[in-house]
C-alpha cells in the first residue's frame, strides 16, 4: 500500500463562502514580521551571521564572524522602519509574527504592538533555519519561544508561524495544542482543517508573493511601483471573486527591514489607501479570521477512503461498479491520498483498474448490471443503487405498453452484444433513455463496448456524488 499525504485537492473548484462579517467580499490580512534582534548572530549564541531578508541581494553567512553591514540593516528596522510602519497602521487590525528573543530585545515595539491593539503570534524563538534541527530539539525551541512570548508580552501566544520550517514543524504546533491556528503553509486563499496528531487544526495559510521579501530575492521587486501593482492586481483579482460570490483572504508579508525604508512605504500606503476606497472590505488579524471561521466552519468528520483499512475500503465501494468488488481491492492498492477522497478523485482511482482489466473482465462488469426495467427489476433483486437509479427515471411504473418495449429493446440489444443495455439513468428521462436504446442498438459491436463501458464509469462516478464531496 502506498498512500500519498500531500493534499493537491484542497476545496477543489467550489470553494466554500466564508461568511465574512458584514457580507465583505474579501478579507484583507497584514502581517508585520518582527525578527530583528532574533537573526542569526554570535551575539545570540549562532554560528555565524544572517544572510537571508536583507538589502544584501545574495549574501552568504559568516562562519564564526559578526557582520556588521548585515547587523546594522536589520538594526535599521527595529529603530526606524517598524515605527514608520507602526505610523500608517496602527488604527488597521495587524498580526505580528513577533520572533521571541526579538520582542525581548524590542520593549518599546511590543509596548507600542499593544497599544495598536495588535495580534502578536509567534514567529519561534529566533529567525534561524530549522530544516536540519532534531525533532526533540525543535519543540524544545518551540516551548521555549511560547514560554518567553508570554512573559515579554503578558500573554501566550495563539497563531504560531515559524517560517523557516522543517518537515516537523507544523505536525509539533498542532501537538502543542495551544494555538488556534498554525500559518505555515502556503496553499490556499481560505483557512482549511487538518487532522494533525488524532486533533483538528485550523490551518490559516501565509503568503510569499504578496510579500515585501521579493525586494530581498532575485526576480523580485526592484521599485515601489512594482510592488504597489502587484498587491493592487492581487486585490482586483480577489475582490472581483468576492463580488461573483467567491470571497477570498488576501495575505500580505511585511519586514521593517524591508518595506519600512521610505520609498518602499510609500507603495504600502498607495494600496492601503486605494484597498480603502472600496466598499466591503474586512480588514483583519489572523487570529480574527481563525476565530470567525472554527465558528462558521467548525471541522466535520467523515470518513475518507484513502485513510481506511482494506476491508472496510472495499465494503464501502466495492459495489460502485456494480457487482465487481475486485475493482475496489485494485484501487485500494494504487497511490491514494487526499485528492481522492471526492468523488471524482475516488471515480478515477476505480475507474484506472476497470480501464487496466482486458476485454474478458470488463465484460464480467458490464454483464453484472441489470436489463432496465427487467425481470430482476420485477421481482425486486436489484441492488439498492440499481433500484434508487432506474426508479430516478420512472422504470419502476411503467405502462403495459412501455414495459413491452423495454423487453423488446432488452432482448435485441443483448442477443447482438451479450451484453445488457447500460446508460447512466439519472442524466436521462425516461423519453431520452428510448431514444438512446434504440440509436446505440445501430451501432457496431466495438463502438458499443466502448459506450457501455464510459456508461459503467459515468454510474459510478454519480453514485460516489451521493456519498462524498
Amino acid at each position: 500500500m502506498n498512500r500519498y499525504p500531500r493534499d493537491l485537492i484542497g476545496y477543489g473548484p467550489n470553494t466554500p463562502d466564508p461568511q465574512w462579517p458584514g457580507g465583505a467580499k474579501i478579507a484583507v490580512q497584514i502581517v508585520v514580521n518582527y525578527e530583528e534582534g532574533g537573526e542569526n548572530n554570535l551575539l545570540h549564541g549562532d554560528a555565524g551571521s544572517e544572510a537571508f531578508l536583507s538589502e544584501i541581494v545574495g549574501a552568504a553567512p559568516w562562519p564564526g564572524q559578526r557582520h556588521w553591514n548585515m547587523e546594522t540593516i536589520y538594526e535599521y528596522g527595529a529603530r526606524s522602519g517598524f515605527w514608520r510602519l507602526h505610523r500608517m497602521m496602527k488604527d488597521i487590525p495587524v498580526t505580528v509574527y513577533g520572533v521571541a528573543t526579538a520582542m525581548a530585545r524590542g520593549p518599546e515595539q511590543v509596548a507600542a504592538m499593544k497599544e495598536a491593539g495588535w495580534e502578536i503570534a509567534s514567529h519561534g524563538l529566533k529567525w534561524i533555519e530549522f530544516k536540519d534541527m532534531e525533532r526533540d530539539e525543535e519543540r524544545a525551541m518551540m516551548e521555549e519561544a511560547i514560554r518567553l512570548h508570554t512573559e515579554v508580552v503578558g500573554e501566550r501566544p495563539r497563531g504560531w508561524y515559524l517560517g523557516r520550517t522543517s518537515m516537523h514543524s507544523v505536525e509539533l504546533a498542532a501537538e502543542e495544542g495551544g494555538f488556534a491556528y498554525i500559518a505555515d503553509t502556503y496553499d490556499d486563499e481560505l483557512p482549511y482543517w487538518k487532522k494533525i496528531a488524532g486533533r483538528d487544526q485550523l490551518i490559516v495559510p501565509y503568503t510569499l508573493d504578496a510579500n515585501d521579501m521579493r525586494f530581498a530575492s532575485p526576480q523580485g521587486f526592484n521599485s515601489g511601483d512594482q510592488y504597489f501593482a502587484y498587491l493592487r492586481d492581487t486585490f482586483d483579482v480577489l475582490y472581483a471573486e468576492g463580488l461573483a460570490g467567491s470571497p477570498k483572504m488576501m495575505s500580505m508579508g511585511l519586514h521593517c527591514r524591508l518595506v519600512g525604508r521610505p520609498g518602499r512605504a510609500a507603495a504600502l500606503q498607495r494600496f492601503l489607501d486605494y484597498v480603502k476606497g472600496h466598499e466591503g472590505v474586512w480588514f483583519a488579524t489572523r487570529l480574527q479570521i481563525a476565530e470567525h471561521w472554527a465558528r462558521v466552519h467548525p471541522p466535520v468528520d467523515r470518513a475518507r477512503p484513502s485513510e481506511m483499512e482494506k476491508p472496510a475500503f472495499v465494503e464501502a465501494y466495492g459495489g460502485i461498479f456494480e457487482h465487481s468488488p475486485w475493482i475496489a481491492e485494485g484501487a485500494f492498492e494504487l497511490e491514494l491520498g487526499p485528492a481522492h477522497d471526492t468523488a471524482v478523485g475516488l471515480q478515477n482511482a476505480l475507474a484506472r483498474v476497470f480501464r487496466s482489466a482486458g476485454e474478458d473482465r470488463k465484460l464480467e462488469v458490464l454483464r453484472a448490471h441489470p436489463d432496465l426495467a427487467g425481470k430482476l427489476a420485477e421481482a425486486k433483486r436489484l441492488t439498492e443503487d440499481s433500484t434508487s437509479e432506474q426508479a430516478s427515471a420512472g422504470l419502476d411504473a411503467l405502462t403495459d405498453a412501455e414495459r413491452d418495449e423495454f423487453t423488446a429493446l432488452n432482448t435485441a440489444y443483448t442477443e447482438k452484444f451479450g451484453f445488457p443495455f447500460i446508460i447512466a439513468v439519472r442524466d436521462h428521462d425516461k423519453p431520452g433513455i428510448l431514444a438512446a436504446f434504440k440509436r446505440r442498438l445501430e451501432q457496431d459491436r466495438d463502438t458499443e463496448f466502448a459506450e457501455a463501458c464510459k456508461q459503467v464509469e459515468r454510474i459510478a462516478l454519480l453514485r460516489l456524488k451521493a456519498i462524498l464531496p
